[in-house]
């Protein structure tokens, strides 16, 4: 076997401590070249659509891909910025601001980077280059607080995938959720709290997280629950009471049932109920992208004003909000704890020592460097 990575391992390199942070992943360019791209590498991941693969494969390169590429670009478009694709420009911007706590803190020696479940960076990239600079103990963050099989657990699919073909893989500790977490949850407030500063609190406030199909929570998928218990938190932290807010899910499609209530049917009802005003907030969503930005922002935003609604306010996402980064931050340290002292404060000669002790003993036995 062939292993990933580079041939030429200096046997004196000082190992390191990464933080790999990712998120699901958005198309090179709002086009529809690049979104049957995207999509066909997304919808294939039998964690996303749990379907025989054979007739599945039919389904996907005969009907979808030759007709939804084309409706999603335009649905892009509406969101593209100059810098590109939202998702990925606050990924960079929570990434820069991560490394800026990090250095902050005396810890810029370890490796701080991010990846993308589809898409660009790969986890694979992101991987091989955290082994290119010796990352030999690794923390990988997915930005996904509440857990599901189709996205947490996809992305740990991936990661396996590439160490199964590393010949020396790092030790890792994976964080697969964090939806009732206190500094995710107060970030959470804090945002919502930030925002009635500056603009009137509407009459509800609706928590909108992507949805699922129903068979998945059925199936033993404990991300319904996590949601709840995520919207719940943060509505206690606001003092609000059971009528000032709902959960819903959003972006369902397909002809199955998903969880519900669904967003958009919701908000329908909700204004020929006479709720005039709304505010949504997607606790779900570490960063913008199309699913809060067009789906939310414009979409949903439309079908309540045309029910009779009168005011809709879009709660930005946490993105790269001081509060959200100390929160990545601190689960990251939290999750390091044994680490730490034996990277961070080892002393730098005997470091060096061993290392050159290392290197000769691999050069008795052969080895060039």
């Amino acid at each position: 076997m062939k292993y990933l990575g580079k041939s030429d391992y200096n046997h004196a390199s000082s190992e390191k401590l990464g933080v790999l942070i990712t998120n699901l992943g958005t198309p090179e360019a709002a086009t529809p070249s690049a979104l049957r791209k995207y999509l066909g590498e997304f919808l294939w991941d039998p964690r996303v659509v749990e379907f025989p693969r054979p007739l599945w494969w039919l389904v996907l390169n005969l009907v979808i891909l030759r007709i939804r590429p084309r409706r999603s670009a335009a649905t892009y478009a509406k969101i593209w910025t100059k810098e590109g694709s939202p998702l990925m420009a606050h990924t960079k911007s929570q990434l820069a601001a991560l490394k800026k706590k990090f250095t902050a803190n005396n810890l810029e020696h370890i490796e701080v980077d991010f990846a993308m479940r589809y898409g660009t960076p790969s986890i694979e990239s992101a991987l091989l280059k955290m082994q290119d600079k010796n990352v030999t103990r690794l923390v990988v963050l997915p930005l996904y607080p509440q857990y599901s099989g189709s996205t947490t657990g996809s992305t740990f699919d991936a990661i396996a995938n590439t160490f199964s073909k590393l010949r020396w893989m790092p030790e890792l500790r994976f964080i697969n959720q964090y939806p009732d977490d206190e500094k995710y949850i107060s970030a959470c407030a804090n945002q919502i709290k930030h925002y009635w500063a500056t603009h009137k609190q509407s009459q509800v406030l609706l928590f909108s997280f992507h949805g699922l199909p129903k068979r998945y929570l059925l199936a033993g998928d404990p991300y319904h629950c996590q949601c709840y218990k995520t919207a719940r938190l943060i509505a206690e932290k606001l003092q609000l009471n059971e009528n000032q807010w709902k959960l819903t899910f959003q972006s369902r499609f397909g002809r199955e049932e998903w969880l519900q209530p669904y967003t958009d049917k919701t908000l329908e009802a909700m204004a020929k109920e006479s709720i005039k005003s709304v505010d949504v907030f997607c606790p779900g969503f570490a960063a913008d992208c199309v699913e809060t930005l067009e789906e939310i922002d414009m979409l949903n935003r439309e079908i309540f004003l045309d029910a009779g609604g009168e005011e809709f306010q879009y709660i930005p996402a946490l993105n790269d909000n001081e509060d959200h980064i100390e929160a990545i931050y601190q689960l990251a340290i939290n999750h390091m704890q044994g680490w730490s002292a034996s990277l961070a404060e080892f002393d730098v000669n005997q470091q060096q020592q061993e290392n050159l002790l290392s290197q000769r003993r691999a050069k008795e036995v052969g080895a060039e460097q």
